[in-house]
């Protein structure tokens, strides 16, 4: 899997929402807080003070120019709470603004209903679900001779607390799941099925009807 399979994702369902409503796509930020990968070589991370007060002047310019609804089309778990107070505050000061965020990872994980196979750590990280996207998205990016399996013998006891650490805590390789599962048809119905599920949320919650 590639670095940046995250914003890769990002940048692609936004184009695919966009074509679909007529909506304009605002800049992508490529890196993150990505705090709990550090142990892993190429691995950027951004403070969360730097990225909320970098992603927040994004937002700012964007109202200063008459946008009041903003979808963030989130690629990386670690920046949904950093976008979540941005978020509340904008709503804060503005109570005419709309605004909205998909997880990506997670959102995807949603739209399943079967397509994948290695249950509960399909959306494990580089997982089967990820190495699906990626291989219907940018199959020339994906190294597929050299795609390993890593099943963390691991059980988490208490699922209900939020636990902090690091992703090398239960991987070696930063892989948590079983990528060999993946297939470029799999990715292809995972991506297809979170388009038309967003679509039809700016349709039904925001009235912004497909062109």
């Amino acid at each position: 899997m590639p670095l940046g399979s995250d914003s890769l994702l990002a940048d692609q369902l936004a184009k695919l929402v966009a074509e679909r409503v007529g909506a304009i796509i605002g800049p992508t930020v490529e890196a993150g807080d990505s705090n709990v990968l550090n142990d892993f070589p190429g691995t950027i991370t951004i403070r969360p003070e730097s990225l909320k007060a970098y992603l927040g002047d994004i937002v700012h310019s964007l109202l200063t120019w008459g946008f009041t609804r903003i979808l963030f089309i989130n690629g990386h778990a670690g920046n949904v709470p950093i976008i979540n107070q941005i978020v509340h505050q904008l709503r804060g000061q503005h109570s005419d603004v709309q605004a909205a965020q998909i997880d990506c990872w997670r959102f995807i994980k949603a739209q399943d209903h079967g397509i994948s196979e290695t249950g509960k750590l399909a959306n494990g990280h580089a997982g089967e679900i990820g190495t699906s996207v990626l291989l219907h998205l940018h199959p020339e990016l994906v190294h597929q001779d050299k795609i390993a399996d890593e099943v963390p013998d691991y059980e988490d006891a208490y699922p209900e607390i939020v636990k902090y650490g690091r992703l090398s805590s239960i991987s070696k390789s930063g892989v948590v799941g079983s990528p060999s599962f993946a297939t470029v048809e799999k990715g292809e119905l995972l991506v297809q099925h979170s388009v038309d599920r967003i679509v039809q949320f700016l349709h039904d919650v925001w009235d912004i009807k497909p062109l």
